[in-house]
């Protein structure tokens, strides 16, 4: 009989009596569902004779639930709410953001403007997906240029000309010394001591691509003139800078660790501070996604609320 009751169940019908029950009442039933009241009073009738039971209790001036109407109507109530919901998912679903954003990086950079970036972008458009691929500087404003990206951070001295260049952050370097150096542990430094220094060289500073600020940093301080040792790594120019191999420029985020533990000192320099900003490049606007877009309008909307993260 429960499998015949399950199978037989008029849904339609008990749409009706949630309505009723909700309503307290078969005129305003009715009028919610745009049916006459002898059609509502008839579903209900027919719903009562499918169940075997009475539903409610009703004359000209009373309406109230059974005992076993309530239990239904509560049962009712669970179904056509979780119905509301899954309508609103799929409707969501319908309006949802699907695509990639695809952006080339610069190794080893730390913002948090950036993880906050994602974080918003990713909780309101879940189900984008993200890629990335570590680039120098000048490899990432060459792809954009030539159409092969879209998106990229990277280190310029100055905005792009042709690129729309978004200012997110400076970001600060220092030169440092390994434990082994005899310059470990000095306080303060004025650049002619530190000149004829043997040093440690990103590989791509030594190729004049003029924007990457190692590049630039480098050549504006007139450091390097004996190369010990470079790399295209910055994983690689630290262990070489920590051997004792010579002095170097890194970013002053990406040593805190170092610097705790004794590996490296900052030799703090006292005419020159030394830094480069970060900037969002990326190709015009109409040649960006939807999901790109978007991203980039998650980055300056965050810029505008909290301009003290820039």
């Amino acid at each position: 009989m429960d499998s015949l009751l399950q199978a037989d169940l008029n849904w339609n019908l008990l749409r009706m009596f949630y309505m009723i029950a909700k309503e307290q009442s078969i005129t305003r039933a009715a009028k919610r569902l745009g049916l006459s009241q002898p059609s509502v009073s008839n579903a209900l009738q027919k719903l009562e004779a499918q169940l075997d039971c009475q539903l409610v209790f009703r004359d000209s001036r009373h309406f109230e639930l059974t005992t076993r109407g309530d239990k239904i109507f509560q049962e009712c109530r669970d179904i056509f709410h979780s119905a509301e919901r899954i309508s609103l998912l799929v409707r969501d679903a319908e309006d949802e953001e699907r695509g990639q954003v695809r952006y080339q990086i610069i190794s080893n950079l730390v913002s948090p403007l950036i993880d906050e970036a994602m974080r918003l972008f990713h909780q309101r458009h879940p189900s984008v997906i993200f890629q990335s691929e570590i680039q120098n500087s000048q490899s990432i404003v060459r792809l954009i240029q030539q159409g092969r990206a879209t998106l990229g951070f990277c280190l310029l001295a100055k905005p792009l000309v042709n690129l729309r260049s978004i200012r997110l952050f400076r970001e600060e370097f220092r030169v440092f010394c390994g434990a082994e150096h005899p310059l470990f542990g000095q306080e303060e430094l004025e650049l002619r001591d530190l000149q004829r220094e043997p040093f440690i060289s990103f590989a791509c500073a030594t190729e004049g691509m003029g924007l990457e600020p190692m590049s630039v940093l480098r050549e504006g301080t007139r450091l390097g003139n004996r190369i010990n040792g470079l790399s295209t790594s910055i994983e690689e120019v630290r262990r070489m800078i920590v051997a004792g191999m010579g002095i170097g420029i890194l970013p002053l985020a990406t040593t805190k660790e170092d610097i705790r533990r004794g590996d490296l000192w900052p030799l703090k320099i006292t005419d020159e501070p030394l830094g480069a900003d970060v900037y969002l490049v990326h190709a015009p606007t109409e040649k960006l996604s939807s999901s790109e877009r978007k991203f980039v309008q998650t980055v300056e909307e965050l810029l505008a609320l909290y301009p003290d993260m820039a």
